[in-house]
């Protein structure tokens, strides 16, 4: 949140589990990493800085520095050994999570990054970028495998699909698209929202892409045939961050509203707000 804290929630409970603190300014990311071996949290913040915390805990386990501008991403490979960060600075930095160490930085972005994944597969990152394009980049070597171009405005926002073979990004001209990753090809432009997208994601299932705007609301999208399916209204801020549960069952969703809600996937009911944070999320 910008109130530069990380807040767990239990889900079934909607009781906050936990609050992590450290950062000395707004917190604009967040991933977790769940191995056999290791539960941490893993916060990218305003101040330049990204903070791993041992969820467990709640202990700070360390500070990773190196950007010169705002980290607007981060991302953790499915094997929990790297994250994967994106900053104001155009660049992308891999990190060793045990080390905190520096193993490369990616550059080809001429805007910032303002969101990156990594694929199922952990083979490719996938960013979005204020320059207006989605780049893949390979991870091992660290070097960019493709540039998709089509978007007319800044890229604040990716996805990739379960299988890997398909990408979605949200854009600030209200655009989404999806890509095909190896023809670099977009298949489809979903339409819907009235102002800038600030997330998507895509249901573990693959049946629902899921998104979510600076108009306040939430979209959920048929995969197969891109139509909209139903709106999500409930939020009086801008919804800044959006997910679906891995069961597919449950859409999450945080607002400039400084709410967290939780929404019926297919009935697009609300079902619970959890309060706690006294700035957005």
């Amino acid at each position: 949140s910008y109130d530069k804290t990380i807040k767990g929630w239990n889900p079934d409970t909607g009781k906050e589990d936990r609050t992590l603190t450290g950062h000395t300014d707004s917190v604009l990311c967040v991933a977790v990493v769940v191995t056999a071996n290791r539960k941490c949290v893993v916060g990218g913040c305003n101040d330049s800085t990204i903070k791993v915390w041992n969820f467990g805990t709640g202990k700070e386990e360390r500070t990773l520095e190196g950007h010169s501008g705002s980290v607007f991403a981060v991302a953790v490979t499915p094997d929990g050994k790297h994250i994967v960060s994106g900053s104001d600075d155009n660049t992308m930095k891999v990190w060793t999570l045990d080390t905190g160490k520096v193993e490369r930085v990616l550059e080809g972005h001429t805007g910032y990054v303002r969101a990156v994944l990594l694929t199922s597969d952990g083979k490719h990152i996938v960013s979005g970028s204020y320059d207006n394009t989605v780049k893949v980049w390979n991870l091992e070597t660290g070097r960019e495998v493709r540039t998709l171009e089509g978007h007319t405005s800044s890229v604040l926002a990716v996805a990739v699909s379960p299988d890997a073979k398909l990408i979605v990004s949200g854009c600030n001209d209200d655009i989404i698209k999806v890509w095909n990753l190896d023809t670099a090809k977009a298949e489809r432009t979903l339409e819907g929202h009235s102002l800038f997208l600030c997330a998507v994601a895509v249901s573990l299932d693959m049946k629902h892409i899921v998104t979510s705007s600076g108009d306040n609301t939430v979209k959920v999208w048929n995969w197969d045939t891109g139509k909209e399916e139903r709106t999500l209204a409930g939020h009086s801020g801008y919804v800044r961050a959006v997910t679906v549960t891995p069961d597919g069952k449950h859409v999450v969703s945080g607002s400039k509203d400084t709410t967290i809600k939780v929404w019926n996937l297919n009935t697009g009911m609300e079902e619970r707000t959890l309060e706690g944070h006294t700035k957005f999320v």
